[in-house]
């Protein structure tokens, strides 16, 4: 399928780094990007997004290059999807169905792909008013006459009760989840969750810790669904378990960050965070704020993280530690392509556990009682 990609810049200083994301994107989604085009604006256009003018031009590439679609590196509106799509006569696709469209290729487990359809319906539900006539077309027919629903109407009905189904589904997964978690607890099984930007080789590091063989690949999410798995790290610590989860990119869409939720949910149960950043990206430091946003978002932002610098070999670092102010682990530098330094964060993760260990048995019911006279 060949595409366009468009990309508006605003002033943001990562307009380059967002425009290549969006490539990887679109290629993980089985385009093939033969032309992009940018701008610069203050502000969006309300119509169009990118103004008539530049509109225009975007349909004379698609004649040129016999294009397949346009797509977006924004969020536009149903209005401006709409008019883009009647004024260039090709199919408008913005970012957040891009990365929907990606999230469904590639859910596996039952409940990805029952959280991928819930965010998909509720992007659609916005967007049923695209001009199709036909949805507003009264019902109607010999032995059909009724109340009048309209076709629209039908189809929101209709996407309403699916998503009430959805989510009710999705609920009892959670609980699940929780029953699976609780007896996590009550043995006591330290937890750590693997979270990242997407491509950051969390699937990669999650496989040499755990030897679990999940699926890896050099692309925009690779792996979707969470996966864990006890591991044994040494006597002193015993077994831990390890999760991994979904990658995170920029501006996430909010559906994708309210039906993931369950998915997420490991994370916000974990008691430790390893933050894997890709060293080599030029970008990383943005990478991470985008990271933390989503983690604040899901109520995980208050759980201790260590960030895991990978992909060393490419950045030209050496494996090493870094400690904070505290003389906590904060960094771990290594590759988990190589293997470099996959020690170094075992030992992170045993002085991290003992620690805890030893926190909790400080705060035990008895002692604080005791303190409270």
């Amino acid at each position: 399928m060949r595409a366009a990609l468009v990309g508006i810049d605003f002033g943001k200083g990562d307009f380059a780094a967002s425009m290549e994301e969006l490539q990887l994107l679109a290629r993980s989604a089985g385009a093939e990007p033969v032309t992009m085009i940018t701008a610069k604006r203050s502000s969006p256009d309300a119509a169009y997004f990118v103004g008539s003018g530049k509109a225009d031009e975007i349909g004379q590439a698609a004649l040129a290059d016999r294009l397949d679609i346009v797509i977006f590196n924004h969020a536009l509106s149903p209005a401006q999807q709409r008019n883009l799509e009647k004024r260039l006569n090709i199919r408008v696709l913005d970012r957040t169905s891009l990365i929907l469209d990606i999230f469904a290729q590639r859910a596996k487990s039952h409940e990805g792909k029952l959280q991928v359809e819930l965010a998909q319906l509720q992007h659609l539900a916005t967007r049923l008013i695209r001009g199709w006539t036909h949805l507003e077309r009264q019902k109607g027919g010999i032995g059909l006459r009724g109340p009048g629903e309209t076709q629209l109407e039908t189809d929101r009905r209709l996407i309403g009760e699916r998503v009430k189904m959805l989510r009710s589904r999705l609920a009892k997964l959670r609980k699940q989840h929780e029953t699976q978690r609780r007896s996590r607890n009550r043995t006591q099984t330290f937890s750590i969750s693997l979270v990242g930007y997407t491509n950051a080789g969390k699937s990669t590091l999650f496989n040499a810790v755990t030897k679990a063989g999940v699926y890896a690949a050099d692309q925009l999410f690779a792996t979707l669904d969470t996966t864990s798995r006890r591991v044994y790290m040494n006597a002193e610590v015993g077994h831990v378990v390890l999760s991994d989860t979904v990658g995170f990119v920029r501006e996430l869409p909010h559906q994708l960050v309210a039906a993931f939720r369950a998915t997420l949910e490991e994370t916000i149960h974990a008691d430790l965070l390893l933050h894997v950043v890709d060293a080599a990206s030029p970008v990383r430091m943005e990478q991470i704020e985008q990271v933390n946003l989503v983690l604040q978002e899901i109520g995980a932002d208050h759980i201790p993280q260590i960030l895991v610098w990978n992909k060393i070999d490419a950045a030209g670092l050496e494996p090493s530690v870094e400690r904070d102010e505290y003389d906590k682990i904060s960094r771990v530098f290594l590759s988990a392509r190589t293997g470099q330094g996959l020690d170094l964060l075992r030992d992170a993760i045993t002085e991290w556990a003992t620690k805890e260990e030893l926190e909790e048995v400080e705060s035990s019911p008895t002692l604080t009682h005791v303190g409270s006279h």
